[in-house]
């Protein structure tokens, strides 16, 4: 059984033991992180264009470096969280 915790509005699944645990985490385009990271390439990118002394080469890979670093933290966010398929309700 699912049921919705009205304190922090995230999906919880109460086993018969009365134990609560996460389902899963929210999907990537509705965290703050993900504006960042949009916000943090952009600038970038627009730096680049602007600054004589900036060039491509540089961009790309600090560009690169962040798109990992993103990466790197939605793995870490869902590492935590356990995968339930919605089949698993049913029965």
């Amino acid at each position: 059984m699912s049921t919705t915790d009205a304190t922090e509005g995230r999906a919880r699944s109460y086993s018969r033991t009365g134990v609560t645990r996460r389902e899963e985490t929210k999907p990537s385009f509705m965290t703050t992180e993900f504006y960042v990271f949009i916000a943090t390439v952009a600038g970038l990118l627009i730096a680049c264009a602007q600054a004589d002394n900036f060039d491509a080469p540089r961009a790309w890979t600090i560009v690169g470096a962040v798109a990992i670093g993103y990466m790197v933290s939605r793995g870490l966010a869902k590492s935590g969280s356990a995968h339930r398929d919605r089949d698993d309700d049913r029965g």
